[in-house]
């Protein structure tokens, strides 16, 4: 079991490059990865992107690789005719400047500040080498990652399954009223039989009303449901690495039998564990909110 939250930095640096990374995810339904790179590293986004698939199956992941200095040709480029523009540009709005400002010389550096007049990029590298550049990282990041959001997921799983341990014991405890409930059920009826027939009593109409009585009050069928499906919980944590959704459904089919058991008997003992399961069973699907 993995926590869906989790969160990763790493830096590293060569005589040729320095780059950091940093991964954080949070709670999602699905998967959703947002990766940002720097433009030098644009190209290597699906392998990226490729890696948390297979790693991650679900949160909202956030990836973010900070290029420091790498060792890539920079090439610088002066735009004339961006220069010629705005010199053309300056020269038609002195008129309209004159008043307000004195007579003299632009200084270069008010051109070498003017959008467009300046074009620096970094050229691109080979898509192998620039995931040779981060490689090392990304993965060490990765694992740091991964260790934390296990750590995190086994806490939660002690603190699932402590629950589990409750709803078990309440079945228990249920368990040992049924036949109680039942009797009591049985009882009820003939007594009612006697009193409207003078203790004279058909047999066969105690039987079917009996029948009819169970069928609807007798709590036998929701406790086998129950115990199955805490069964399958324990055994979905145990075979599955990703169990969040499933497990999810399973508390919904666990509330569903416990509130037709409290539905179904007045015994105060049994409502007592009604209580204290779906306690358990809301504190579950909290944790679970935070699983993978």
């Amino acid at each position: 079991m993995k926590s869906m939250t989790g969160f990763a930095c790493i830096e590293k640096q060569t005589k040729d490059y320095s780059i950091a990374v940093e991964i954080k995810s949070y709670n999602n339904r699905f998967l959703e990865t947002s990766i940002n790179l720097p433009a030098a590293l644009s190209r290597i986004e699906p392998r990226i992107r490729a890696v948390i698939t297979e790693r991650c199956k679900r949160g909202k992941i956030e990836i973010n690789i900070r290029e420091k200095n790498l060792s890539t040709p920079l090439s610088v480029n002066i735009n004339a005719e961006a220069v010629s523009a705005y010199c053309s540009a300056i020269e038609r709005i002195k008129p309209l400047l004159s008043p307000i400002i004195s007579a003299g010389q632009i200084p270069l550096e008010f051109f070498l500040g003017l959008e467009g007049v300046v074009e620096n990029e970094k050229k691109n590298e080979d898509e192998n080498k620039a995931w040779e550049n981060i490689s090392d990282a990304f993965f060490e990041a990765m694992r740091q990652f991964e260790t934390g959001r296990e750590i995190e997921g086994r806490r939660t799983e002690e603190n699932i399954l402590s629950y589990v341990t409750i709803l078990e014991k309440s079945r228990d405890t249920i368990s040992l009223f049924q036949p109680g409930i039942e009797q009591a059920i049985k009882d009820n009826i003939k007594l009612r039989f006697s009193e409207l027939v003078d203790n004279e009593i058909d047999e066969n109409r105690l039987l079917a009303e009996t029948a009819i009585m169970l069928m609807k009050y007798t709590i036998a069928e929701e406790i086998s449901r129950l115990s199955s499906h805490l069964t399958e919980f324990r055994a979905e944590i145990e075979r599955n690495t990703s169990p969040g959704k499933k497990l999810d459904f399973i508390c919904q089919e666990i509330n569903r039998e416990v509130n037709t058991i409290g539905s179904k008997t007045p015994v105060i003992e049994v409502s007592r564990a009604v209580i204290n399961m779906k306690e358990a069973v809301e504190n579950i699907r909290e944790q679970l909110r935070n699983v993978e």
